[in-house]
């Protein structure tokens, strides 16, 4: 496992700033969310968009994802969703970063699969995922995958399993990563107080079966990003996510591990 860090967590500040506090966090890459209060978003002129991915290089990071903000399962027209998620790929492909978070939001999966084949295209060509994560009315991991399954597009669809919402809505975790099974590309990990009370607080002090999550990761053999998205940006009264990093990072250790452990005792 690679341990990023979302700038969600990193209200107001600017890349400089994240990539500052990832280098000092010892963190493999930066989760960017993409809106002008960060200073990523798609409205950088090419020479910004080289210069923000010389720095992220020249730091010794990556760009684990862009956290985007396109609904594709949203009710109306297809074009205006379409054309935002291509602009969203072609920004992912000039920063470096291999995948775009997206939000289902609407209820119906035909919707959101017809849109993900139509930029199937243009993510091959940019080497490039679409990464659904399991939120708004598609919160399960049982949700997310009948969408991607609907799109049938493996090549350039994923799933984001944010570790706190399938299982607020009910769905134990080694439910949902057998849902998701193959098309799991990413993970979001964060502890809340509990599941309806969604404030942030430190890892391993809240209801969020953390450690249980963990131990399914490593038993599937999961070594992709896992990303802290410390949700300071909606909730301004938490702590730095400086302060959150350590656990964020002992966490991903851990696991990560446990896995390494097992692998030298097979030998």
């Amino acid at each position: 496992m690679k341990l990023a860090v979302s700038t969600l967590g990193m209200p107001g500040d600017r890349l400089d700033r994240a990539i500052e506090v990832a280098t000092a966090y010892r963190c493999d890459g930066l989760e960017l969310r993409l809106h002008p209060d960060t200073g990523v978003h798609g409205g950088l002129t090419p020479e910004e968009r080289r210069s923000a991915r010389e720095r992220v290089e020249r730091a010794g990071l990556e760009l684990s994802a862009l956290a985007g903000y396109v609904r594709v399962c949203e009710p109306g027209p297809d074009e205006p969703v379409v054309e935002a998620l291509r602009a969203d790929l072609e920004l992912a492909a000039d920063l470096g970063a291999p995948g775009v978070r997206v939000f289902p939001r609407g209820e119906d999966p035909a919707v959101g699969a017809r849109r993900l084949r139509a930029v199937s295209g243009t993510a091959a060509d940019l080497g490039v995922t679409v990464l659904v994560e399991t939120h708004d009315a598609m919160a399960t991991g049982a949700a997310v995958a009948r969408l991607l399954e609907t799109a049938d597009r493996p090549g350039t669809t994923g799933a984001v399993w944010d570790l706190l919402h399938p299982w607020r809505h009910g769905e134990a975790p080694a439910d949902t990563l057998a849902a998701l099974g193959p098309w799991l590309r990413y993970v979001q990990v964060k502890d809340a107080v509990s599941a309806e009370d969604t404030t942030p607080v430190p890892m391993g002090t809240g209801s969020v079966p953390l450690d249980e999550c963990g131990e399914l990761l490593r038993a599937a053999g999961y070594d992709g990003w896992v990303s802290l998205e410390w949700e300071r940006t909606w909730y301004p009264q938490v702590a730095p996510v400086e302060e959150i990093l350590p656990g964020a990072a002992d966490w991903v250790a851990r696991f990560a591990a446990a896995g390494d452990d097992r692998a030298k005792d097979a030998v």
